[in-house]
């Protein structure tokens, strides 16, 4: 392949490309002038369109749109790739050492962070205390999150910093601080009560979190990401702003910004500076619910492993007319709306607010998004295309939860979980993405996880919801593009279209399914210049 294109114009040849365009869904090779695709077609077409150009000779690869991932967390996700990865740990042993480990490094005054783990394919499936942890982490406060984000570990020096650690302390809202059978706080904490200890984590510095953020770009683009949906923090903006005014930003970044009040934060959204083709604000996010990991994603009925409890709503769905609030804030000023939800019955409310906004105010065009959409009750599944409400889903967590699901709600109720053959045939949007760092940021496991079925311990589960590979890559280019009102900029290779391509090593459309997981990009191009590898 050729060394890293000129400035200026570039022909893509010897390429198979797939083209996510209806209009012409294959050719072999593409023209690109400042930054823009100007031609699509035969080499002859291409060389016509810009004589004389830089040639990338392809060997023959496949081509397709630059990958989009609908849902992660940028910032937070490069500050994970130094933190304790937990995620492969196999038992309660691996845990305990791992732990260990890390808390020999820890630097006098600091915290032990780390995020992923779980239990649940463990032979003994217990869940940690912080009474694993306490005679190796001493003095040195823990929070270790659990693979979903929505349960943490804290040891009891953190727990002592935040003042609960005491049997007598009541959940705060919208969270749980678990006890055991005397009371006592078990360590384990989850949703809103999380929140509780994560507050006293020293926050990064703007450089360090610019440098977690080209990371994470980095990590992005060697995965043939080229731009994504990220769910942040109002404080991650300054990292953001940071890394594109030096010129050092790898990705495209739509940011929906992730606080509880979004009224509160309009006027500000309204006045940042950059709004580009590389970095801008889509809309906001908001929690309806927990995870099924946890048990705290909302159901209708109460979970079948856990009878006392159906689930929680979150603090702002709890605080009286805020969510509604929060929503006419958004549309009033013109923002998408990207709201979580898990539960069937966290689904059922938040397309009931979404329909009772489109009633009170005028039409337009808003794309209201549900963010994981996982578990559905089946009169629900029609409404997203009735409503033109995006389902913007993360199918690596199929193969997570589909370990344990039906155990947690039966398998009446998972028939119509991650139904993402469901709800393509009813006409809604598909988004995929990877909700990074909760799992890998490569798309091409979630393609994986979407076209098989199968789940991280080998069965296969609800193989009626399995996507074709052109209908998965579909949901990471196209409808991922259409979700953050980028349709006509990026997620196609189509003349007039912003030249980003992922170049393969291995074709996903020709191997093996099962073998779908392994594929490897072999480059990663932004505007016709290549960004990764680097040189």
């Amino acid at each position: 392949m050729s060394s890293k294109p000129a400035v200026g114009t570039l022909l893509v040849v010897n390429a198979r490309l797939w083209t996510a365009d209806p209009n012409r869904p294959a050719a072999e090779a593409m023209a690109v002038r400042d930054g823009l695709i100007v031609a699509v077609g035969t080499r002859t077409d291409a060389e016509r369109a810009c004589p004389g150009a830089e040639i990338l000779d392809c060997g023959g690869r496949r081509v397709t749109p630059g990958l989009i991932d609908s849902h992660l967390h940028l910032v937070s996700g490069g500050a994970s790739l130094s933190r304790l990865a937990m995620r492969d740990l196999a038992d309660r042993r691996a845990f305990v050492d791992a732990v260990a480990a890390r808390a020999r490094e820890v630097r006098r005054g600091g915290w032990l962070l780390g995020r992923g783990w779980s239990t649940d394919s463990w032979a003994d499936p217990s869940t940690p205390t912080r009474d694993w942890i306490d005679p190796i982490t001493g003095d040195v406060p823990a929070l270790l999150y659990r693979m979903d984000g929505h349960g943490a570990l804290a040891n009891t020096a953190a727990l002592r910093l935040a003042g609960i650690d005491r049997s007598d302390v009541k959940d705060p809202p919208g969270g749980t601080i678990e006890r055991d059978a005397t009371g006592r706080p078990t360590g384990i904490l989850k949703e809103s009560a999380i929140e509780r200890v994560a507050a006293l984590v020293p926050p990064a510095g703007l450089e360090e979190q610019a440098a977690d953020t080209i990371a994470a770009m980095r990590e992005a683009n060697r995965f043939g990401v080229t731009a994504v949906a990220t769910m942040s923090e109002w404080a991650d903006l300054a990292a953001l702003q940071r890394v594109h005014a030096d010129g050092r930003d790898t990705l495209r970044v739509a940011v929906y910004v992730m606080e509880s009040d979004w009224a509160a934060f309009v006027d500000r959204v309204r006045s940042m500076p950059v709004r580009d083709d590389r970095l801008w604000i889509a809309g906001f996010k908001a929690f309806m619910d927990g995870s099924l990991g946890s048990r705290t994603a909302y159901m209708r009925e109460p979970f079948a492993d856990r009878p006392e409890t159906r689930g929680l709503l979150s603090d702002t769905m709890l605080a009286p007319g805020r969510m509604r609030a929060n929503l006419d804030a958004a549309d009033a000023a013109g923002f998408q709306s990207a709201i979580h939800a898990i539960g069937d019955e966290a689904n059922h409310l938040l397309l009931n607010l979404y329909a009772d906004l489109a009633a009170r105010r005028a039409p337009r065009d808003r794309r209201q998004r549900i963010e994981h959409a996982q578990h559905l009750l089946p009169d629900d599944v029609p409404r997203f295309a009735r409503q033109g409400v995006i389902a913007s889903m993360q199918p690596l967590h199929k193969a997570d939860d589909g370990r344990y699901a039906e155990l947690a709600i039966g398998p009446q109720r998972a028939r119509s979980s991650y139904a993402f053959r469901d709800l393509l045939a009813s006409g809604a949007t598909l988004a995929f993405g990877s909700d990074w760092p909760v799992v890998t940021l490569n798309p091409m496991a979630g393609v994986h996880a979407a076209v098989t079925g199968r789940t991280l311990n080998g069965r296969t589960w609800m193989t009626h919801q399995n996507l074709t590979v052109e209908e998965a890559l579909s949901a990471y280019t196209r409808g991922a593009a259409f979700a953050m009102h980028r349709e006509h900029r990026i997620g196609r290779l189509a003349p007039g279209m912003l030249a980003d391509f992922t170049v393969f090593e291995t074709d996903p459309l020709s191997i093996r399914p099962d073998d779908l997981a392994g594929v490897r990009v072999a480059s990663t191009y932004i505007g016709g210049r290549r960004v990764w590898p680097l040189d």
